[in-house]
């Protein structure tokens, strides 16, 4: 068959008549065409994949160098046929009228049906990596292996943007339909995409849209939700996308009688040009039609919430996009009535709801704000029969967390896993030909099956489909009994998983109802011979062991507490599960046996490099093995994974702290001696020991990124500032940054208490003696009347020093003590000295001699200093000697004029001399009786007999 037909079946979803082709009979054993016996069904064992793989080979190598292109095309779009129709009999409908065993399969295995179950089981099996495994009934395996191995072929691909696009498509559909991503699979879809976008981005707009709306898919599926959303805004401008989340008034409910701002988004799609010569149909199917059917969309049906939101045609109050910032274009849009947007504009917009998996407010959009991205689609969007239902899919998702839109969330869902049952679900126990194809056909739906003329073609359903990328009907459903638990039905969903036999499901569903019993009891039944279990007896294993024996017995072992569960999954997943490993470190790190644990946690990550929550969970036992080094490897690590880590960050910066000066940051750790990637801080141990600083620096750089990252944790500020204040030279910006957010966070529970009195007296001493400096500096300059000299000495000096500029630091420091620190001032003597030096600095005799005065009265006031007692010998030496700090501030400041204000150039105090006498008399009169006597007391009385005598 020419090139040209298989491109116009490609097109038309005519999957059946590539894969029925003469070449495609001929590769899958049907027809010899001169291919040796030697590369026979039976001499390759029965094992298929590698039976596809060299004959496949075969064709390629011995072709006539003329038509070698040609075949690669040709076996190229026979694996993508397969994708397809994969993801047409799974995904998205309409069902295969045609048994996919009887065409790609050996007639050998039509007329034995166990033969033909164990080679789907060996073929799902094989789709196992690193422990993980895809769902064990999954039908047409055989159809996604194929695809597999054709667009995998490594002499079939080679370096062509269009073969290693359709590799990165099957892997990236291999990894969704794992349990949970897979490191390996994840490096090899990364090297691809890499490939593919030197080549794609060169191209016409349409192909760069669609390519960076797959790879934000990809970037969101492996928890990459900022590099997908740099996709998207990417795929926004190329495809001349304009939207904004912005806020119109209108009315929510039915009883509302004022208007309200309330969010849209605005969307408006480029006006439509023709696309020429547009590749991508090679790697799928051409969608030329607009169909007008649609999915079901269920009502909201509230007796309060109107079905959609009405808006008014005023202009609104307020807006998350500024009313003035939004594009012309928008302005002027009807949020109620705005234009249909194209298919690709409508999946960027569902791509940037779902690729927001965050929930907290300060960290960016929430699931209401993600709710208007789904509506503005479902309200104006495309018509496309897939977007449609993709958006319905993330209206559920966002619906299911509301009180007033739960019900109609898991009705929508129900409804869209009916629809994909329904349309998926006919003649399976032809199509499959596997012994579960019965208790598929026997899922009950509340929802008729659509008629041909009410259902969308297949052309249209595939078109976006790696755009998309929807759940499979499995995954569907398991979402479906999933949104059941989280809504107290746990009958129901217990009956999805046992239906469907997802086992583990099904085991968690009993363990989060507290029927443990019931949870260990299925899990039992999968894992070892019923015989042994009923008869108390030791358990023996099945043989062979179900595909996912690794999860379950991890599952059992979490459950049991057994040490001994983790090991036998780890064995059994010939030492690639990284979760085992990942359960045995936390086990051991829960009874202290450290080592064991740090062991356990290095096992996982060989496997699974890009498990952030184990890189730090090494890092914690490491802290706690005092291996600094290695904690600083394994922080550092996690930060790569995830740089917005603020618990990574601030540990990363203990375990630095600790980190030995002569200590390397490139030695290996004592605990992983072979571990290669130390990339987190580079450095030379020559320059660690020239420079007694350089991991004090590097710890306070990290916790100034945590504390950015996590501004409420008053830990971490804490901790900032203990080390800022290590540096030499102090940050002394930073330090009165990080001292003012600590009375933010703690005054209303400390009070004063959250003041670090001493590092607080460290930066009016500083500012004092640098405007001492400066001062002095500058007389010699003048007294030398060389210019150089003087601009050398105010070089040397920062700018903020000047106290005749209250700016920078003179005024932070100024805003930190009158404003933060002086309101919050209740029993420390201390502070309001602090603020007396402070004030009498800034030429405030006023002020200071009030600061002296308070500072007198609260330790005045405290109780038992009069007493005479040992133990109240401190606390008269305090008041004594607040008593001799105010009489010298009454002397010194008495006499001095006001600086400003309604009294300035008055006295600051007129009758300084008989409040210095009253205070003397007052202090004298109530330590008569303990201390009279004493040297502080006589020292009292001179004071007193020199102010009656001056």
């Amino acid at each position: 068959m020419s090139t040209i037909s298989f491109e116009g079946d490609l097109n038309e979803g005519a999957f059946y008549s590539i894969l029925n082709s003469s070449l495609a009979r001929t590769l899958f054993g049907h027809d010899e065409d001169g291919i040796p016996n030697t590369l026979s069904w039976q001499r390759c064992g029965g094992d298929w994949n590698n039976f596809l793989y060299w004959r496949a080979s075969h064709l390629l190598d011995h072709s006539s160098q003329d038509s070698v292109s040609s075949l690669r095309v040709n076996l190229f779009y026979i694996g993508v046929a397969a994708l397809n129709s994969f993801l047409q009999a799974n995904v998205t409908g309409p069902p295969l009228s045609w048994a996919s065993t009887d065409i790609i399969l050996p007639h050998v295995l039509r007329d034995d049906r166990d033969q033909l179950n164990r080679l789907q089981r060996q073929l799902m099996l094989g789709l196992s990596m690193d422990g993980e495994t895809v769902y064990q009934l999954t039908p047409r395996v055989e159809l996604f292996c194929l695809a597999k191995c054709l667009l995998n072929h490594q002499n079939l691909v080679g370096e062509d943007a269009l073969y290693l696009w359709g590799r990165l498509r099957v892997n990236f559909w291999h990894q969704r339909m794992l349990n949970e991503n897979v490191d390996s699979l994840q490096k090899i879809i990364y090297e691809d995409l890499a490939f593919v976008q030197q080549s794609i981005l060169d191209q016409t707009s349409e192909i760069k849209a669609r390519f960076l709306i797959e790879r934000a898919t990809i970037n969101t599926q492996h928890g990459y939700d900022i590099k997908a959303r740099d996709d998207l805004k990417s795929a926004a401008k190329v495809s001349g996308l304009e939207y904004a989340l912005t806020g119109r008034l209108g009315k929510r409910t039915r009883f509302q009688q004022n208007e309200f701002s309330q969010l849209v988004v605005l969307a408006k799609s480029e006006s439509e040009q023709t696309t020429q010569n547009d590749p991508t149909h090679e790697l799928g199917i051409e969608s030329s039609q607009i169909f007008s059917s649609k999915p079901i969309n269920i009502d909201l049906n509230d007796d309060t919430l109107l079905e959609a939101i009405s808006f008014s045609k005023k202009m609104p109050s307020s807006a998350i996009v500024d009313e003035g910032t939004l594009p012309s274009d928008l302005k002027s849009l009807d949020p109620a009535d705005q234009p249909t947007l194209k298919p690709l504009d409508s999946i960027i917009l569902l791509a940037v709801a779902s690729s927001i998996t965050n929930t907290s407010p300060q960290d960016g959009l929430t699931r209401e704000e993600t709710l208007p991205y789904a509506t503005r689609v479902l309200i104006g969007g495309s018509t496309n029969w897939q977007i449609y239902t993709q958006a319905l899919l993330v209206r559920s998702r966002i619906e299911g967390y509301r009180s007033r839109t739960v019900e109609r969330g898991v009705l929508q869902l129900q409804a869209l896993v009916d629809q994909v049952i329904t349309e998926t679900n006919v003649n399976s126990s032809i199509t499959t030909g596997s012994s579960h194809a019965s208790d598929e056909s026997t899922s009950t739906t509340f929802l008729p099956r659509p008629k041909d003329s009410e259902s969308a073609p297949v052309s249209e359903r595939l078109f976006y489909i790696h755009q998309l990328a929807p759940p499979t009907r499995w995954k569907l459903e398991a979402e479906l009994a999933d949104r059941w638990v989280s809504l107290g039905g746990l009958r129901t969903a217990l009956e999805i998983y046992e239906r469907l036999q997802m086992w583990a499901e099904a085991a968690l569903c009993w363990a989060a109802s507290d029927r443990e019993d019931e949870a260990r009891k299925i899990l039992r039944n999968q894992l070892y011979e019923t015989s042994s279990i009923d008869q108390d007896m030791k358990p023996t294993e099945r043989v062979p062991l179900p595909a996912d024996a690794p999860r379950l017995l991890c599952i059992l072992g979490d459950m049991e507490k057994s040490p001994a569960a983790y090991e036998r999954a780890w064995e059994v997943s010939k030492c690639r599960y990284s979760r085992a490993q990942r359960s045995l470190g936390r086990h051991y790190l829960a009874v202290h046996d450290l080592i064991k644990a740090d062991q356990a946690y290095v096992k996982s990550l060989k496997i699974s490099p890009q498990n952030h929550s184990t890189w730090f969970a090494l890092g914690s036992v490491r802290l706690q093995l005092e291996d600094w080094m290695g904690a600083v490897d394994a922080f550092g690590r996690a930060i790569q994974i995830e740089e917005k880590d603020a618990e990574s960050w601030s540990n990363l910066a203990a375990a630095l702290l600790r980190l030995p000066l002569q200590m390397s940051l490139n030695t290996p750790s004592v605990s992983d001696p072979d571990r290669r990637d130390q990339d987190t801080v580079n450095s030379e141990g020559s320059e660690s020991r020239l420079n007694p600083q350089k991991h004090v620096k590097e710890a306070f750089v990290a916790l100034k990124r945590a504390a950015v990252l996590k501004r409420d944790s008053y830990r971490i500020w804490q901790n900032l500032l203990t080390v800022a204040v290590k540096l030499s030279p102090p940050p002394y910006t930073d330090i009165i940054i990080t001292q003012t957010r600590l009375i933010e966070l703690l005054s209303n529970l400390e009070g004063e208490k959250c003041v670090d009195i001493d590092v607080v007296e460290g930066l009016v001493a500083h500012l004092i003696s640098s405007s001492s400096s400066q001062s002095v500096s500058s007389q010699n300059a003048q007294q030398s009347g060389t210019d150089s000299e003087l601009n050398e000495n105010k070089t040397s000096l920062p700018s903020e020093n000047y106290p005749s500029r209250k700016t920078g630091f003179l005024k932070m420091l100024i805003d930190l003590v009158q404003k933060k620190i002086t309101p919050l001032i209740t029993s420390s003597r201390r502070l309001w000295l602090l603020t007396a030096k402070l004030s009498l600095h800034l030429n405030h005799p006023f002020a200071t001699l009030a600061a002296y005065e308070k500072a007198w009265r609260v330790t005045l006031n405290k109780p038992g200093w009069e007493s005479g007692t040992n133990e109240a010998e401190i606390g008269w030496k305090e008041v004594s000697d607040a008593t001799v700090e105010l009489v010298d501030a009454y002397e010194s400041l008495g006499e001095r004029k006001r600086e400003a204000g309604m009294s300035e150039g008055e006295l600051v105090c007129k009758e300084w001399k008989f409040k210095a006498r009253s205070a003397i008399r007052g202090v004298l009169g109530r330590a008569k009786e303990g201390w009279e006597g004493s040297e502080r007391y006589e020292l009292l009385e001179e004071k007193l007999r020199e102010l009656k005598l001056g």
